[in-house]
């Protein structure tokens, strides 16, 4: 299987790309975000694959990082989630806002991918809510993803997975206990109300 390929940006459409590996041209379909971070015509580039074959289709599906290729693999393990829907995800969200949404169960939010519907969102949400905190999102962690205030709740986040939580548990419950106490929380007291949330 093609894991990852490496060489020049030959042409781009709307939603793939042509890799030129070696005198080799592979047409890539990609996330609107992936097809931004390629570059220029003729610049060297880098996309992680994931090659899908149906009985009438073979496609290659490329992606800037190995993050939303593995998100890109979870979300299509969802009934209902075709790679279409999938990039259409990808390409309204990244990784973190993906894995945020996901270990919050806001399916509001995965709805504004387009041809995503709420029965839809809220399938992949609850499907993926455990799972969200296994992945690593692009960029900063779950803790700076899912909480932009950073410092104290960032944290607090790391505190309760020391204490044997998921960070997908932890994570929920810090940005719950942040909703209720708001963004000048201390770490202490962030700590102790999501640690009733989480136990609950």
């Amino acid at each position: 299987m093609i894991a990852k390929l490496k060489g020049l940006l030959d042409e781009t459409g709307a939603d793939w790309a042509v890799i030129d590996v070696s005198g080799v041209g592979y047409l890539v379909h990609c996330s609107s975000k992936t097809l931004a971070a390629l570059g220029e015509k003729g610049e060297a580039c880098t996309v992680y694959t994931d090659l899908q074959v149906s009985e009438n289709d073979m496609r290659l599906l490329g992606f800037a990082e190995a993050a939303e290729r593995d998100w890109f693999r979870l979300l299509t393990q969802v009934q209902g989630v075709g790679s279409k829907v999938a990039l259409a995800i990808l390409s309204a969200l990244s990784t973190g806002e993906v894995q945020q949404a996901c270990a919050r169960g806001d399916a509001a939010t995965v709805a504004r991918a387009q041809g995503v519907g709420p029965k839809l969102a809220g399938r992949i949400v609850n499907e993926l809510k455990d799972k969200a905190g296994a992945l690593p999102a692009s960029g900063p962690g779950m803790a700076a993803a899912a909480l932009p205030a950073g410092g104290a709740s960032a944290d607090a986040v790391s505190a309760l997975e020391n204490l044997g939580f998921k960070p997908a548990v932890a994570a929920r419950a810090v940005a719950a206990a942040q909703g209720e106490l708001g963004e000048g929380a201390s770490e202490g007291e962030l700590i102790r109300v999501a640690l009733k949330k989480a136990a609950g």
